[in-house]
């Protein structure tokens, strides 16, 4: 008997309306407008779509998360990169994976919002209007190490012991074993952590942008209007943000499945 399988794109659609039609409810039942007010904290997915395609602030869109993106940018390149060190440096000297790993694990348990509080004091914001917030950007940074740690510690150790042998064997070293047995075992669980780091170095950089000392990007955005009370406006731009972090996690899902095809069950 065959079963149906239902395609990735459709149950995408299905979850996607699904979540709309709840959100569409819950707003016109669990929050009624009061007498002679128009505020209300849960707009319904047609205010939304009016606030960004109806008024056109879709349009300013880029300017807004321009500088959000480049910090986030940054910050996961700074992070990630210190974060593949501390994992190769492991592999070097396999006695200080107890230290490396408890470095990881102290930057993921540090409070974030009295870690940004310090950072806004000591690095600042943003040097001129439009440009990152060096808050963000650090934050942004400080996010990613933990689970590329992990991941890439994870991947370097996965590596086949009789293939390690082999190579052993025939003569090759430290390096060879490196280059033809352990990067190649690593590769999926080091892509893995690289792409669940995106969508929480986004995050990092709203929240460091979200502490002050810039004047452009998503978190002086969200100030100004959670202070005007434009719940619209509010929930508009946490969507984009949800929107762009989706996508970028998914182009880099792309590249897991380009460069580790054999993880699929494809032919490389």
């Amino acid at each position: 008997m065959r079963t149906f399988r239902m395609p990735t794109w459709a149950a995408g659609l299905i979850g996607a309306a699904a979540l709309i039609l709840a959100w569409w409810l819950f707003s016109l039942t669990a929050f009624q407008l009061e007498a002679g007010t128009s505020f209300t904290p849960v707009p319904s997915p047609w205010a939304v779509f009016e606030w960004l395609f109806l008024d056109g602030n879709i349009a300013g869109a880029w300017s807004v998360f321009q500088p959000t993106i480049t910090a986030a940018g940054i910050g996961y390149l700074w992070g990630n990169g210190i974060a593949l060190i501390l994992a190769a440096f492991v592999l070097v000297f396999p006695k200080t994976e107890t230290v490396v790993t408890q470095i990881a694990v102290v930057s993921y348990c540090l409070p974030i919002v009295a870690v940004g509080g310090i950072s806004v004091v000591v690095l600042g914001g943003a040097k001129n209007p439009g440009d990152p917030s060096a808050t963000a950007i650090f934050l942004a940074a400080l996010v990613c190490v933990f689970t590329t740690v992990v991941g890439s510690i994870l991947g370097f150790t996965s590596a086949d012991k009789s293939s390690l042998d082999v190579v052993r064997v025939f003569g090759g070293g430290t390096w060879t074993q490196l280059r033809k047995v352990r990067l190649i075992a690593a590769l999926p669980a080091i892509l893995t952590a690289l792409q669940i780091a995106v969508p929480t170095a986004f995050l990092g950089a709203v929240l460091g942008e979200y502490l002050g000392a810039i004047t452009a990007g998503v978190g002086p955005t969200l100030i100004r209007l959670q202070g005007q009370l434009d719940a619209a406006g509010v929930w508009s731009v946490f969507l984009l943000c949800a929107v762009f972090a989706l996508v970028a996690y998914s182009l880099v899902g792309l590249v897991v499945k380009l460069v580790t095809p054999w993880v699929a069950g494809r032919p490389s």
